[in-house]
């Protein structure tokens, strides 16, 4: 992961309304949530709900899926990883290690 790859997702999942869908989505686990689900879990009106889902597969941390009339989502685990690796690959290197 580059560092505008990176600075992107920390800016999407710098905002508490899309913090919190991707934790849902990441608890929900492979199969995600429908759209519906996520709106009555976080009680957050449909527009306001896709305006930030959209911001977070802009930055590929979430991907959504038509299931005829649902509309699911899912966060990406692969992506998430990335970043986490790309905070932590260098933990401590100018200080001799970590304690």
């Amino acid at each position: 992961m580059k560092l505008n790859d990176a600075a992107g997702c920390l800016e999407s999942l710098g905002n508490d309304t899309r913090l919190a869908i991707f934790q849902a989505l990441v608890r929900s686990g492979p199969e995600g949530l429908p759209v519906g689900h996520l709106q009555t879990r976080l009680k957050i009106p449909g527009s306001t709900l896709s305006h930030h889902i959209a911001r977070l597969v802009k930055h590929d941390l979430v991907s959504q899926s038509r299931e005829g009339r649902v509309l699911r989502c899912t966060a990406n685990y692969t992506r998430m990883n990335q970043l986490l690796s790309f905070l932590t690959k260098e933990c401590c290197q100018d200080s001799g290690g970590c304690h």
